[in-house]
């Protein structure tokens, strides 16, 4: 069965379950918790009344407020961070019954349907744990630094208009523009190892994300001007040479983003920049 098949057969299954899903349940949800970076992990279970289209974050506000396992021992409330609550900032992102995704939009209905059924929780395993489900996403910003992602305007301002282009090529980079820097593709990416180190950073595979929003901002009309320190970056060690052609990260991308369309983009201009290179010795 192939990825795609498997995603709609899954997509369909929950669609059912929401529809099956019984009021006035109660569901389980077992969290992976640590109480701070080095801290041992442990798994505590709470049992959560849940209300038709309940997500995951309202199940965690009710476990905040009633932080008591299911075997009766009281505890600490879980941690986890959140902002937007509608898919946009990708602070909620967490491992959900296996699968990265963001808590804001999941439905408890549709993993959840019958009373007594398991929904677990764990941090994402790609960056340090900050406490419980919270984790920090600093070297996804310092990877948007790295190939210095935004548009360099200094000295724009009294240039007059700005380039004008095609509504193709806005769509296309509308969609990479979506990207919200949640980790999903970074949690899935097999090549994208953890690393709590900020030093070492620079050591590992830079990521899917990075490498589009890079792509953004070299099809961008000003922002191309940054665009051959942007491929020398990618082209370095730990670059786009790295990635493996795993393909998770677009399964996982929740904005759809065509990541790996983004990595072929950008190993075609890293093939054109360095035949430019060693032809101007630049």
């Amino acid at each position: 069965m192939g990825a795609a098949q498997a995603s709609i057969i899954g997509s369909e299954e929950r669609k059912a379950n929401r529809k099956a899903a019984v009021a006035g349940r109660s569901v389980i949800f077992k969290i992976k918790r640590c109480d701070g970076p080095g801290k041992p992990w442990r798994w505590e279970s709470f049992k959560v009344p849940t209300e038709p289209g309940s997500n995951v974050i309202s199940s965690l506000n009710w476990i905040a407020s009633n932080p008591v396992t299911v075997d009766g021992k009281e505890t600490t409330p879980v941690v986890w961070d959140s902002n937007c609550l509608e898919e946009v900032c990708g602070a909620c992102t967490m491992v959900i019954n296996g699968r990265v995704r963001q808590s804001c939009s999941c439905l408890v209905d549709e993993y959840a349907p019958r009373e007594g059924d398991e929904i677990v929780l764990e941090p994402m395993s790609k960056f340090p744990v900050i406490r419980d489900l919270w984790v920090d996403r600093s070297r996804m910003f310092d990877a948007l630094q790295r190939v210095k992602a935004w548009v360099p305007i200094d000295g724009t301002y009294n240039l007059g208009a700005g380039p004008q282009e095609s509504h193709d090529h806005q769509q296309m980079r509308y969609a990479l523009s979506e990207c919200m820097t949640c980790g999903c593709c970074l949690d899935a990416c097999p090549q994208f190892a953890e690393e709590a180190d900020p030093k070492n950073w620079d050591k590992n595979f830079i990521g899917p994300q990075a490498i589009s929003q890079a792509r953004l901002f070299n099809e961008h009309g000003t922002g191309k001007r940054l665009k051959d320190e942007r491929m020398d970056t990618l082209m370095g060690p730990d670059g786009i040479q790295n990635c493996g052609n795993a393909q998770n990260c677009v399964k996982v991308c929740p904005k759809g983003i065509p990541l790996t369309e983004s990595i072929a983009a950008i190993g075609r201009s890293a093939t054109v920049h360095s035949v430019k290179k060693f032809f101007t010795s630049k």
